[in-house]
């Protein structure tokens, strides 16, 4: 949106509220299909919630919304990094967010096929069907393919089916889950974890204890997103972080108390990171007399699942549209349809995603395999976010006057507290995405631990081979993207 004179600003400053910017951000982060993995914690994931809270979804926030805000122009992250490290950084933190979502789709997608196998009432039929390898992987072939169509028909495709089935598939599965565990608890059942105030405090007698711990950080991913409408909300120095932490409470309450419904409902032994949460419905609806229930929260489960990949599915892929216009990838990379939707992009990351959802057949269970795609996923969103909390430290040096509506403090001490915690948690929550969990059979550690390393080298080292080869014929002048900032003519 280009700027204007008058009062146009001042009005268009306005238009969206705290408590909306606050709805905006808990339906860009929450997601229902990573809480079994912390369930696994029992007492202590409400504090692993809360440091990551406090550590990573505060700074991630606040960092993108000065971002944001000092350097409106097209490209996000891409233009975030690339003022502060220039181009081949700026190309690898964008091409990492897209292709996470190529790695990270197959794993959301399990979810939604398990979810589909559990509308059949029998749930030892419903598990077994979940466990099938070839199911599994037909469902989220299909799935993502039908949902990349509706992402290929441009923002008009997908925006009315964003709004409801983030309803459909997101809050009211949640809620209804959270009121009927409240219930069940008040009921006098007898919880199936232990529920003593000692077990608040996380077991640290090993890294391979709290492996799953770090996918914490993958679940509350996303709140950058909407740091872009930072300039719409009137007076953002005071409002945006109001709506910031009050999206952040209520994202933290959305995880804490489902991740603790589900620990008190299944045994620790018989929690699976694909087909907990869906288990726990059957039982809290057996015990209400209304198992029928069980069924028709799975579909609303498999809608939210499919809302859910198609918002990812087009986001970084627009994303990556303009890393491509400004001269980083060959002009078939270019090419839009009539829609505005990046064809060749689309195209390119369906097919990474059939690939990478073979996976499913050739590792020892769904669940290994979900283990390893998500952290993976981890491991490259989290170096996303370390380029991101460095570049707003540099830009305070590097482009000291730059205009920032929102800024964290008028010194530099707030952004080095701020974004210095961010890196610390981050990279804490790196390492251990390399570690084989304790809780999760996945084959030999040797291998769990050569994919996981083998594959985030090749992630790495894709786009710095791009930029290295890269040709002048490729640059496009598109007028739509703006120069960097060390790429104009000095005045004078």
């Amino acid at each position: 949106m280009s700027a204007s004179s008058g009062r146009a600003p001042t009005k268009a400053s306005g238009t969206i509220t705290v408590f909306g910017l606050a709805l905006l951000n808990i339906t860009a982060v929450v997601s229902l299909n990573d809480l079994p993995s912390e369930a696994e914690y029992g007492l202590s994931s409400v504090t692993y919630f809360l440091f990551a809270a406090v550590f990573f979804l505060v700074p991630v926030s606040l960092v993108a919304a000065e971002l944001a805000t000092g350097w409106p122009e097209k490209g996000g992250v891409f233009r975030w990094v690339g003022e502060a490290f220039r181009g081949r950084l700026g190309f690898m933190a964008m091409f990492l967010l897209w292709v996470q979502v190529c790695v990270f789709v197959p794993t959301s997608l399990t979810f939604g096929a398990v979810a589909l196998a559990y509308i059949n009432p029998d749930e030892s039929e419903a598990q077994s069907l979940a466990g099938t390898p070839a199911f599994v992987l037909g469902v989220v072939l299909v799935v993502f393919w039908i949902a990349l169509l509706v992402a290929l028909r441009g923002t008009g495709g997908y925006a009315t089916m964003a709004k409801w089935g983030g309803v459909v598939g997101v809050f009211v599965p949640i809620t209804v889950l959270v009121g009927f565990a409240v219930a069940y608890a008040v009921a006098g059942n007898v919880p199936e974890m232990d529920v003593a105030w000692g077990e608040l405090l996380p077991d640290f007698a090993g890294l391979s204890t709290v492996v799953l711990a770090a996918s914490i950080f993958l679940m509350y991913a996303g709140m950058e997103m909407n740091a872009v409408h930072v300039k719409e909300v009137d007076n953002p120095t005071r409002n945006y972080p109001i709506a910031i932490f009050l999206s952040a409470i209520v994202t933290v309450l959305v995880f804490v108390l489902g991740a603790l419904a589900i620990a008190w409902i299944v045994p620790r032994r018989d929690i699976n990171l694909t087909e907990a949460i869906l288990v726990t419905y059957i039982d809290v609806f057996r015990w209400a007399g209304i198992p029928w229930a069980s069924s028709v929260l799975a579909v609303m489960l498999a809608v939210g699942v499919l809302v859910n990949v198609t918002t990812w599915a087009a986001g970084p892929s627009t994303g990556l549209l303009a890393v491509a216009r400004a001269g980083y990838l060959p002009r078939a990379f270019h090419r839009t349809n009539r829609h505005g939707a990046a064809v060749t992009i689309m195209v390119l990351q369906g097919c990474i995603v059939t690939l990478v959802s073979i996976l499913f057949v050739l590792l020892p269970s769904v669940q290994s395999a979900y283990q390893i795609l998500n952290q993976l996923a981890n491991i490259l969103y989290l170096t996303v976010y370390l380029l991101m909390f460095t570049s707003v430290i540099r830009l305070r040096y590097t482009q000291r006057d730059r205009p920032r509506p929102f800024r964290l403090g008028r010194s530099n001490t707030l952004v080095w507290v701020v974004a210095g915690a961010g890196l610390l948690a981050s990279s804490l929550a790196y390492v251990l995405s390399f570690v084989p969990p304790d809780q999760i059979n996945v084959g030999s550690p040797g291998l769990y631990v050569g994919i996981l390393v083998a594959a985030t080298l090749v992630m790495y080292a894709l786009p710095n081979l791009v930029y290295q080869f890269r040709a002048p014929s490729w640059d496009t002048a598109d007028p739509d993207f703006e120069p960097f900032t060390w790429e104009r003519p000095r005045a004078g």
